[in-house]
Parts: C-alpha cells; sequence; structure tokens
C-alpha cells in the first residue's frame, strides 16, 4: 500500500522543473512542488491513505484526527471513514484558518473535547509552519496532540524538526527521496526506451 501511494503522488502530485520555479506557502522558489489535494481527494489516495494512517494509530488511545484546513480536511476523513469501517472509529476534526462570525464561533469543528487525545495531519510539510498552526489551535482548545502525521515530508527547512519541538511523534507516508528515487528511477526506464 506504502509503495503504491508513493507511486500515485509520483504520478499525480509531483512536479519538477530544471530551473525554481515553484512558489512555496513559505514565500521561497523550489524545483520542485507536490500538489498532493490531486491525491489526497482521488478514490485510491483516500483508501490508501486512510488504511496507512488508519494502522499508524489504531492501538492508540486516539480520539480524532484532523489539522489545519484544506489540506487536512480529505486525510482526517479517510482516517476517520476507514476507522468505522474497522470497527474502531476515531473521530474528524476541522481546524478552521479563520474564525467564522456567525453562530457558534470555533476554531475546530467535530466531535472533539478538552482532554482528548488527537493527532494533527497535514498533507505537505516544508517549514512544519501550517501543522504547528493546527498544534496550537489543538492546544488552545484544549486538546492534548500526541502525534503529527503527514502525506509528503519535503525534508528541508527543519519542517520535522520544528514539529517535534512541540509534538512527541512525527511520522511521514512519504520523503522527498523516496519521491526523488522513483522520479529518477522513471526517467532512466523511459530514456532507455529511446
Amino acid at each position: 500500500m506504502a509503495e503504491r501511494l508513493k507511486e500515485l503522488i509520483l504520478r499525480d502530485a509531483f512536479q519538477y522543473s530544471e530551473t525554481p520555479r515553484f512558489k512555496l506557502a513559505h514565500g521561497g522558489v523550489s524545483s520542485f512542488y507536490f500538489n498532493c489535494k490531486r491525491v489526497t481527494l482521488d478514490p485510491e489516495g483516500q483508501v490508501l491513505i486512510g488504511r496507512l494512517i488508519f494502522d499508524l494509530i489504531r492501538d492508540s488511545d486516539v480520539r480524532a484526527v484532523g489539522g489545519l484546513t484544506l489540506g487536512a480536511d480529505p486525510i482526517a476523513l479517510a482516517v476517520a471513514y476507514t476507522s468505522w469501517l474497522e470497527g474502531r472509529p476515531i473521530q474528524a476534526f476541522v481546524v478552521r484558518k479563520l474564525e467564522k462570525g456567525h453562530g457558534i464561533v470555533a476554531p475546530i469543528e467535530g466531535k472533539v473535547k478538552p482532554g482528548d487525545r488527537v493527532v494533527v495531519v497535514d498533507d505537505v510539510i516544508t517549514t512544519g509552519g501550517s501543522t504547528l498552526k493546527a498544534v496550537a489551535a489543538c492546544r488552545t482548545a484544549g486538546l492534548e496532540v500526541v502525534r503529527a502525521v503527514v502525506l509528503v515530508d519535503r525534508q528541508e527547512m527543519n519542517g520535522r524538526e520544528n514539529i517535534l519541538r512541540e509534538v512527541p511523534r512525527m511520522d511521514a507516508l512519504a520523503t522527498r527521496d523516496e519521491i526523488f528515487k522513483l522520479h529518477r528511477r522513471r526517467r532512466a526506464t523511459m530514456d532507455s526506451r529511446l
């Protein structure tokens, strides 16, 4: 399953350019980019992500999984759906980027309450900023963040290290190095056919 997910990431989410042209969330420019919504919103991608993350957290006493909207939303929903099918329901929650101005003003939506142990998820980390924003919102709401899980770790700008300063455990389903390795292998195969 993990290898198939990496293949989907390479095929559908990964973009590469010899010269840096992709603007990143933190403002920098890179020669590669991961548009992971093309995987997290894909039916096969959701099944793989839901299963892989559920398998990572199934034996813990985690009550809910979620993160900063929009990157975390399909991931959290995939895990919640898988958890129900497995008879071990784990709630999904959403951390808003901005508080809504009507109704019940809540920075976090979902069936979570102070004291709940939660996992924060994200699609891609570079600096870890979005993940850390979600962690801070969870703590403000009284939730105990016990782990972070990301789809892709870009392995730069200390993203993993920044998150591990705030969360006891962090896992990535794929890393930049793993996707680059698949990318090089695919290019070598294509070149050998020419």
